[in-house]
């Protein structure tokens, strides 16, 4: 029993040195299913909820209730088309949205010309609270 002990704690250290961020089992958050838009990241020019300004081209997304940090899966369910971002701000305002994401994963998902689609977000990299 000691030495399993001994054994993951090592390998936790390694991990640490190797600069591996922890993360929380993405299986804790279920998918959730909703409409989607997507925001226009540069045009407002403010820092985003991560502190960080948003770069044109990126593949973000807002969320209410996603850590910052997540990264997830965002499925257009009329599409099929899929792209993983990577949650960097807080939203969407708007009444019946569950995720904003940027105009390029707008426009990957194909619906950055209808600006609104139904999707399915499936969280697949949790970080751990601090």
């Amino acid at each position: 029993m000691i030495g399993r002990t001994l054994i993951a704690f090592a390998a936790l250290a390694v991990a640490s040195a190797a600069g591996t961020a922890p993360h929380r089992p993405a299986q804790a958050l279920k998918p959730q299913r909703g409409l989607a838009s997507y925001y226009r990241a540069t045009a407002s020019g403010h820092a985003t909820a991560a502190g960080k300004r948003p770069k044109p081209g990126a593949l973000t997304a807002a969320s209410k209730t996603l850590p910052l940090g997540t990264k997830a899966k965002v499925t257009n369910v009329e599409t099929g088309k899929k792209v993983v971002v990577t949650v960097t701000d807080r939203g969407p305002f708007k009444n019946g949205r569950i995720v904003d994401v940027s105009p390029k994963a707008a426009e990957r998902l194909g619906f950055k010309d209808d600006g609104v689609a139904p999707v399915k977000v499936q969280p697949l990299k949790v970080p751990a609270e601090k």
